[in-house]
């Protein structure tokens, strides 16, 4: 008895959208078009059948070329700028406004021995004070409670004045700007505030 036929195992193509289809199917398995082109009859291929196979696989090797070369990119991109820069809280620069009696904070994590510096100037009305006054993070749970924790480094009153401080250990701190008018006053201070998170890596100045 003489052996069976081997099936083909080479796969044919849809003749609607060029998909390769398994052997020995009878439709696509992606479109659902029905009479796959069978393996053996790809060489045949005339006409706009054949255009538009040509045509398909053509626009699937760009698809896949520009995925690769995306994909390619946004890897050496990464690389060559590495981790993204996010700003730290404790780096910023405006115009505060704060209300007689009232005050803000800045808050942020500070390494042990790093340190931030800055200034503060009173522009409206000018001449007027602030008080500046640094708290850890339990200290600044007291301060908002009302009472009055003594602040690891403070500033003023005053019109202007220089930040800097290096935090003896690691944790989060508040820096806090105060109106010291009473609010009867109704005296409104703008203070314009620049504030520089540093790394204390590499500096003899401090640590």
């Amino acid at each position: 008895m003489p052996d069976a036929p081997v099936a083909d195992p080479t796969w044919g193509v849809c003749r609607f959208c060029a998909v390769a289809v398994p052997p020995g199917a009878s439709k696509c398995w992606e479109c659902g078009a029905p009479e796959p082109i069978a393996p053996r009859d790809l060489p045949k291929l005339r006409g706009g059948t054949k255009r538009r196979v040509q045509t398909l696989h053509f626009l699937r090797s760009l698809i896949v070329v520009g995925v690769v070369a995306g994909l390619a990119y946004a890897m050496i991109s990464l690389a060559i700028s590495g981790p993204p820069n996010v700003p730290d809280p404790l780096t910023t620069a405006g115009t505060w406004t704060i209300g007689a009696g009232n005050f803000s904070a800045l808050t942020g994590n500070i390494t042990g021995g790093d340190y931030v510096q800055g200034n503060f100037t009173t522009v409206a009305p000018a001449g007027t004070n602030i008080e500046v006054a640094v708290y850890n993070s339990t200290q600044i749970v007291q301060f908002v409670e009302g009472q009055d924790p003594v602040p690891q480094y403070s500033v003023g009153p005053a019109d202007n004045g220089v930040i800097v401080f290096a935090a003896p250990y690691t944790d989060t701190f508040t820096f806090v700007f105060t109106n010291p008018y009473p609010p009867a006053t109704h005296l409104t201070v703008g203070v314009y505030i620049v504030t520089t998170y540093e790394s204390n890596v590499g500096d003899d100045g401090f640590g």
